[in-house]
């Protein structure tokens, strides 16, 4: 079976895939930090969604990119896992 992050490397070649992956690079790299804080704390979805007063799903589409949070769902996460938002921009290369 081919690893994902194989395939991501193949595909990267393609003109077109590479182009509609850095279209959707903060949308990826938000899903990562909010993946990567909730497992640095050691919580599951289920244990964040309970603390935060909402669905297990609603994480889940969060960590997945397919539902980008507020600010103040951000804010929210950000309290409850004792941590602080960081947002930053920056001018292309």
């Amino acid at each position: 079976m081919t690893k994902l992050s194989e395939l991501h490397k193949q595909w990267m070649d393609d003109p077109q895939y590479q182009k509609d992956y850095q279209s959707l690079e903060a949308e990826f790299n938000l899903a990562q930090t909010l993946i990567e804080t909730r497992t640095k704390i050691g919580l599951t979805q289920e244990a964040l969604a309970q603390r935060m007063k909402t669905t297990q799903s609603a994480i889940a589409r969060m960590e997945s990119g397919k539902s980008i949070p507020s600010a103040s769902t951000l804010k929210k996460l950000a309290e409850t896992t004792g941590t602080r938002i960081k947002i930053s921009f920056e001018l292309p290369v």
